[in-house]
């Protein structure tokens, strides 16, 4: 049991520091990793909260920089009725193959936009699409972040508004998770007490997270955001696949 804890914690602090330095990637590590460790039903009730606390920080750090216009107009509705969906078919028994149908799907928009770059905005009806679908595959895996990033990458070149946008819409979605956890009386003794080992590395996880953002230079920044969306994507579908 020992053993497993300092593996999480560990996953924890690559979660925490990726979070931290690029503005998401956190909960589609721990939930992609650490779920074969313990059930994905006990780990992200236990990490959703502590994801709060570090999104509260990235905004603390960024809030001036936030793009409130695009959030408020074009992203909170679409994303918003889409998680509202997601929490609601949360218990749908088919939710493994969803799940891999999403991973393999984000997984091929990343490799799209690191084989053929694109500067762009997406035209309005795909980004209105795409943002709904990842709505509400946050709401059914708690990892729907992929494809709103999808979006909002292309319509926010900068890393310190892209981060600190980023982050209110993560207060929001999160807030909306752990309320759904609670009433789902998901918080038992071994949630909480699996919560506090992943408390232990939130600070070392932030401290990296944000040497790391300051050292990326706009073109790393952009490559090193679609290799994790890859990567969270990929893993997505390979620990959904092995569950069929």
């Amino acid at each position: 049991m020992t053993s497993t804890l300092v593996v999480l914690a560990a996953i924890a602090l690559v979660a925490f520091a990726t979070e931290g330095a690029i503005g998401f990637g956190g909960t589609v590590i721990a939930a992609s990793i650490g779920a074969q460790l313990v059930p994905i039903d006990e780990l992200l009730p236990a990490f959703v909260p502590l994801n709060l606390a570090l999104s509260a920080w990235l905004l603390t750090r960024g809030f001036n920089a936030v793009a409130w216009r695009m959030l408020l107009v074009d992203i909170a509705l679409p994303v918003g009725l889409g998680a509202a969906g997601g929490l609601a078919l949360f218990h749908l028994p088919a939710k493994t193959e969803l799940a891999l149908a999403f991973g393999v799907f984000v997984a091929g928009l990343a490799i799209l936009q690191l084989t053929r770059p694109a500067d762009r905005p997406l035209a309005r009806p795909w980004q209105i699409g795409l943002l709904v679908l990842g709505g509400i595959a946050h709401g059914l895996f708690g990892t729907g972040g992929p494809m709103i990033v999808y979006v909002m990458r292309r319509k926010l070149p900068d890393k310190r508004a892209f981060r600190a946008t980023l982050a209110v819409l993560w207060l929001v979605l999160n807030t909306a998770l752990l309320i759904n956890f609670l009433s789902l009386d998901l918080y038992r003794r071994h949630t909480l007490d699996l919560g506090l080992v992943l408390a232990l590395v939130i600070v070392p996880g932030l401290y990296l997270g944000e040497r790391v953002h300051h050292a990326l230079d706009p073109a790393r920044f952009e490559r090193v955001v679609w290799l994790v969306l890859l990567a969270a994507g990929a893993a997505l579908a390979v620990r959904s696949a092995f569950m069929l």
